[in-house]
């Protein structure tokens, strides 16, 4: 862990490869009645495109860490930014529904080398005690890219020409890889020196009881919330009468919530500190999800979207926090695990959330998550508020 403070411009452009990371993950989302008649497939089969990014996205956060750790994170994160946009492209021209999966699965492996290795990078240069805002502001590109990929999505779904949003996030991502490469010749972070293991790696990590705690509440964070989530467009589609692209659009909401607490994160981390920033995001996210699918009022929607988005960045962010200090001398490899089991849980409530919007609504689907949200975060919360604070 160095002193220093982190080069704003660098984490600038880390955050712009964020956006674009998660704008993929979620480009999909408001496109599924889309790509269902487009390649003529239930709703449950075409969510298959969400599903195989995230565990892809997951899976290969077991090899993207450990190499971050040692040949060095920005360089990682360039060199999987380049990969994303070949596969990207790779979606644009996918004659069938086979190949545009499994370009989706690809893209969705390379996308998994970004964020992660973007917030280890950051736990190496920055203080404890300053981390918490910063990964804040650094997150305001995912925040972005999450709302605004399902916006453009929902946008593309009414066209004819609904492919376009992957040439753009293709070029997107090559720009970042460029710009990341040069980048990392200054890399500030520390490295660790090559011939470890990497399952050992884990294996340590997951040897602390914290990290076990930490780790096990973001896999159902993701399967509860980031599952219902997907089909938020859907259920505003079918049950409210939205038409896809402003579905897709209401869904900007839930990242102008993010927004909202990264513009205000010091003021507010400071005055509820870690516990009271969960247990505070816990029930606005079940707030939000609750109005989503009850009310039958399409202009309360928004404000449900907002609502989750506010609090979904407060508790997860705290959980962000603690994920960069529960293996210090090993961080690359401590994130990995926390983002590879945070999009495995996404993938698993995508698929269950699918099989039941399929057969009893989305709307019950969002229902279901707005409940199981709460013992969740504020278990969480209560066995933060009897852990000693986190130093470097």
């Amino acid at each position: 862990m160095t002193g220093r403070a982190a080069p704003g411009f660098t984490i600038a452009q880390l955050s712009l490869a964020a956006f674009a990371s998660a704008a993929s993950m979620r480009v999909t989302d408001a496109m599924l009645p889309r790509l269902a008649q487009q390649f003529e497939v239930g709703l449950a089969q075409a969510a298959t495109v969400i599903t195989v990014f995230a565990v892809a996205y997951g899976a290969l956060q077991m090899a993207f860490g450990p190499l971050g750790d040692r040949f060095g994170k920005l360089r990682v994160v360039a060199l999987a930014s380049f990969g994303a946009s070949i596969a990207t492209l790779a979606c644009l021209l996918a004659p069938g529904y086979g190949t545009f999966v499994a370009a989706r699965l690809v893209a969705g492996g390379f996308c998994g080398g970004i964020i992660p290795l973007s917030m280890a990078w950051i736990g190496d240069v920055v203080p404890y005690a300053e981390r918490q805002p910063v990964l804040a502001r650094f997150l305001l590109g995912q925040i972005i890219g999450l709302g605004g990929g399902a916006a453009v999505g929902g946008l593309a779904a009414d066209q004819d020409a609904w492919r376009w949003p992957f040439a753009a996030l293709a070029a997107w991502l090559l720009v970042m890889s460029v710009l990341l490469l040069r980048e990392s010749r200054n890399d500030p972070a520390p490295r660790r020196a090559a011939g470890g293991n990497f399952v050992r790696d884990i294996l340590q990590v997951l040897s602390v009881p914290w990290a076990r705690i930490v780790v096990s509440t973001v896999f159902i964070e993701g399967l509860v919330v980031f599952g219902a989530l997907a089909f938020v467009p859907t259920h505003l589609h079918n049950a409210r009468g939205f038409a896809l692209s402003r579905a897709g659009l209401a869904m900007l909401l839930f990242a102008a919530g993010g927004v909202v607490f990264a513009l205000f994160a010091r003021p507010v981390i400071r005055r509820l500190g870690e516990v009271g920033l969960a247990v505070a995001g816990t029930f606005l996210i079940a707030l939000g999800l609750a109005l989503l699918a009850w009310t039958p009022l399409a202009f309360v929607a928004p404000a449900g979207c907002l609502s989750a988005g506010l609090g979904f960045y407060m508790l997860h962010n705290t959980l962000q926090a603690n994920a960069t200090q529960m293996a210090p001398e090993r961080r690359g490899a401590g994130m990995a695990l926390f983002a590879s089991v945070y999009f495995v849980g996404q993938a698993i409530g995508v698929a269950v959330a699918g099989h039941v919007a399929e057969s009893v609504g989305a709307g019950t689907a969002v229902l279901v998550a707005a409940i199981a949200i709460l013992p969740l975060g504020l278990t969480f919360a209560r066995l933060r508020a009897v852990r000693a604070p986190a130093r470097d």
